[in-house]
């Protein structure tokens, strides 16, 4: 129930949802009260906002800190485990395996088999718990690495975590003190990292699915509001609010009890 509640909660203050709530507060404003320069004023400063946060610049300015703290994993190193954090699903088993992942997902997996080429002795470890009623997002993603050859002796699920915190604890359980590749999206991959070192896990980052673009783009694509970049923002904010959290609340220290709490 908590755990639903700190979801619903936190979606709601994303940037989407709370300006829409602003922008709701202004119509009613408008619409039914006499304070009508008050209502102006949250409408033009909600769309305002909305308008600048879907813009390229600006939205890949507010990622890219995030993304930029860890490069692509290119090391030779070797290692055991290879983990790969869950993210969004769904499970339709009529569907091609790949489908079944949310856009934060699959390149995650990729770039975990990926990593498994180059360490073909590895185990591929997948984390998520099942928080739709169907197959857990740990089994999904260990599916998709099935279908694209990844041999299923070297595919660990690890399908009860629901959240950062409880995948770290699910981990320790298995790889104990030895170093491990740890892949997951590059805007998540500090907070990960502070979950994992702080219950005395020795990670390699190796991020995947970055988003904030640096190369040219056409003037079209810089200058014109984009669904694509409002997701670029939700995903700074997401981060830069769980960061903070994780700040105040100290649930990243290595404390025996840390697999207890949610982040």
């Amino acid at each position: 129930m908590l755990f639903t509640l700190k979801k619903f909660v936190g979606g709601l203050l994303m940037p989407l949802p709370f300006l829409l709530i602003i922008m709701g507060l202004a119509l009613i404003l408008l619409w039914f009260t006499r304070w009508q320069k008050s209502g102006k004023t949250l409408f033009t400063f909600s769309w305002l906002v909305l308008l600048l946060i879907s813009l390229q610049p600006v939205a890949d300015r507010l990622l890219l800190p995030l993304e930029k703290q860890y490069t692509t994993y290119q090391g030779s190193d070797p290692v055991e485990y290879i983990v790969v954090l869950g993210g969004g699903y769904t499970f339709n088993p009529n569907w091609a395996p790949s489908s079944n992942l949310f856009a934060n997902s699959l390149p995650r997996v990729t770039e975990g088999i990926r990593l498994y080429r180059a360490h073909p002795h590895a185990k591929m470890v997948f984390t998520g718990g099942n928080n739709t009623g169907s197959q857990s997002s740990a089994k999904t993603a260990a599916q998709v690495a099935e279908s694209l050859g990844v041999p299923p002796t070297n595919i660990v699920a690890l399908d009860q975590p629901k959240d950062t915190v409880e995948e770290a604890a699910a981990v320790a359980a298995l790889v104990g003190d030895k170093p491990f590749l740890l892949v997951t999206s590059a805007n998540h991959l500090p907070r990960a990292i502070k979950f994992f070192t702080g219950i005395g896990l020795h990670p390699i980052p190796a991020p995947a699915n970055q988003l904030a673009i640096t190369t040219p783009l056409h003037i079209w694509e810089r200058s014109l509001p984009a669904a694509t970049y409002l997701g670029h923002t939700e995903r700074a904010w997401y981060e830069t609010l769980g960061l903070l959290w994780q700040k105040l609340t100290g649930n990243y220290r290595d404390d025996k009890n840390s697999s207890d709490k949610t982040h």
